[in-house]
């Protein structure tokens, strides 16, 4: 499953690359002014999302504290 993290460079965006490379995640990340705008970022998950919007494979979409709850009840963080 790949990860994919949109990223406005604050600390919770460092914090979810370092997570998933961590848990050897293929991720990758995509940052605000490079790879997309904020209008973008708005347009694709709404006026009230956070950074960093971290997708896991097709279906799940999240902020680090739900990808962290989902990353759990998945056991994708049992070392």
């Amino acid at each position: 499953m790949q990860a994919v993290i949109y990223s406005n460079g604050n600390q919770e965006c460092e914090r979810s690359e370092a997570l998933l490379e961590a848990v050897h995640q293929d991720t990758i990340v995509y940052k605000l002014g490079q790879d997309f705008t904020e209008t973008q970022f708005r347009d694709e998950f709404g006026d009230e999302a956070e950074y960093p919007m971290i997708a896991l494979g097709m279906h799940y979409r999240g902020t680090l504290k739900e990808t962290l709850h989902y990353m759990g009840e998945k056991g994708m963080l049992l070392v």
